[in-house]
């Protein structure tokens, strides 16, 4: 049931859900998946192997700035309206014509997202379109968010300062897609037996005689793969702005060469290379980050 609907994502660009924090902070960013590597590290977590030095694979997100063009305010359930920077040549890259002119009562708002975009121009792969969406970030307050976010306006937002190393982030993206599949690959049903029914990749039975329906519950071919997903606290290894320390020397496969900053995360993450994911702090597992203690970040094969 976790794993419902199977059908095929709306949007690459997956919604977030964003939980309200009481500090003043920013809860999330976009990055570009470029592949991945292993890294060795010093254990700290709980398990047998604390203190001692082992290997993790991680995953490398490029993670160009993004920009903040506007301010979305909510009266708590719905949106009451926008308020846009005032910058033209940030207006014509988001394609906005005309500014908003906003007529938002301040009394009236109960939160507030930041509007940004991604700029998938700046990395290597060949994306030129901007990618907008809301960032959500915390406050004691509606009235210290909205001061947060006018303070913001129009700024170039970059990953330094929105995560540090150690942090867990929860990775919403969109997976990688496989089509249209039996209920064998799909589903993981046994393959008959030789002998059972002339046929072998399908299901024995598809439910009983009354009620005289299929519940949805049953295993059936269908769309496998392309899926939105979220995969919980995942820890950040290391944050960089010095691509040369993880680039191969003929660049990550069916990628290129990292350009940007760009954060190393621990084990795997949805979708395929290219793909872009979401970064959000954590929503179960909080606390006070410990610096990881890297030894050695090797690139891929020479």
């Amino acid at each position: 049931m976790a794993h419902r609907p199977r059908k095929r994502a709306s949007n690459q660009n997956a919604r977030t859900q964003w939980q309200p924090v009481g500090e003043k902070r920013l809860l999330g960013f976009a990055g570009y998946k470029a592949g991945m590597m292993h890294v060795s590290h010093i254990d700290q977590t709980e398990s047998p192997s604390k203190g001692q030095e082992v290997v993790s694979a991680v995953t490398v997100v490029e993670v160009p700035p993004m920009v903040v063009y506007g301010i979305r305010c909510y009266d708590g359930v719905n949106s009451i309206g926008d308020m846009l920077t005032h910058d033209e040549k940030i207006l014509k890259a988001t394609g906005i014509k005309t500014k908003k002119k906003s007529g938002i009562k301040e009394e009236s708002v109960r939160d507030a997202r930041l509007l940004v975009f991604a700029q998938p121009e700046k990395t290597g792969f060949g994306k030129k379109h901007i990618e907008r969406m809301e960032l959500g970030f915390g406050g004691k307050d509606a009235k210290e968010k909205l001061e947060y976010a006018k303070s913001m306006l129009g700024k170039e937002l970059k990953i330094s300062e929105v995560f540090k190393p150690g942090e867990f982030v929860d990775i919403i993206a969109v997976t990688k897609g496989k089509g249209w599949q039996g209920t064998v690959k799909r589903f993981g049903v046994s393959i008959q037996r030789r002998k059972a029914t002339g046929k072998r990749r399908h299901v024995g039975t598809l439910g009983p005689f009354h009620p005289p329906y299929i519940a949805y519950t049953v295993p059936r071919a269908g769309q496998m793969g392309y899926h939105k997903r979220t995969e919980f606290s995942k820890e950040i290894l290391k944050i960089g702005s010095n691509a040369d320390e993880i680039n191969p020397s003929s660049g990550f496969t069916s990628y290129g060469f990292v350009k940007n900053d760009y954060v190393l995360i621990r084990g795997s993450v949805p979708g395929p290379v290219k793909r872009m994911l979401k970064l959000r702090l954590a929503v179960r597992k909080r606390g006070e980050a410990k610096t990881p203690q890297l030894i050695y970040v090797p690139g891929r094969s020479r």
